[in-house]
């Protein structure tokens, strides 16, 4: 059997990895996620997964499986990235507090010279929410390596989301379901 890779620093991906019993190790290189200023928000989730994958695949052995992902999250054609500090963390809440947004996950998995890339999409309503609520999670939490300032697993999900629409994991950060279908259908090609 190949020995699959999962390109993604993120521990919430790694989770979800170990959730589908596939064994698997982890490698990551560094991968310039900069996109132009009039890039399509809707293309940057998939467009980063395959930037991911074209790093990895410089430095993975050739028989390797590679699964990379990035996750965005859009408020009304605005895309929120990671926060940079705590202030910008309070303002990204704040814009998604009382609103619908979505959760895009791009996905590219590789073996050799096959390759499948494919997206999710999940609508996040947020109830409204306090100030004082925001700047608690903020603190608490520190959720800098999430798009979009928060994690649905947090206490900001228990309390601050009145419903999805879509996979809750692709949220986390990885649609484990298509990624175990696609997966599938990759390593039988091979």
């Amino acid at each position: 059997m190949n020995k699959i890779i999962l390109g993604s620093k993120s521990p919430r991906r790694k989770q979800l990895m170990e959730g589908l019993e596939i064994p698997f190790t982890v490698m990551t290189c560094d991968t310039d996620e900069t996109l132009h200023e009039d890039f399509p928000v809707r293309d940057a989730a998939l467009h980063l997964a395959e930037r991911k994958m074209d790093d990895l695949l410089t430095i993975c052995p050739p028989d390797s499986v590679i699964i990379t992902a990035d996750t965005t999250v859009i408020l009304h054609e605005m895309l929120l990235n990671k926060p940079e500090n705590d202030a910008d963390a309070v303002r990204m809440l704040g814009l998604l507090s009382g609103n619908m947004h979505e959760v895009i996950t791009g996905v590219c998995i590789t073996a050799g010279d096959k390759r499948i890339s494919f997206f999710d999409v999940t609508k996040v309503y947020f109830r409204h929410l306090s100030e004082e609520t925001i700047r608690t999670y903020v603190q608490k939490h520190q959720p800098f390596d999430k798009a979009g300032s928060y994690g649905i697993q947090d206490k900001i999900g228990y309390v601050g989301i009145e419903r999805i629409e879509g996979c809750f994991y692709n949220v986390m950060g990885l649609p484990v379901r298509k990624v175990y279908e696609n997966l599938a259908i990759l390593m039988e090609s091979i």
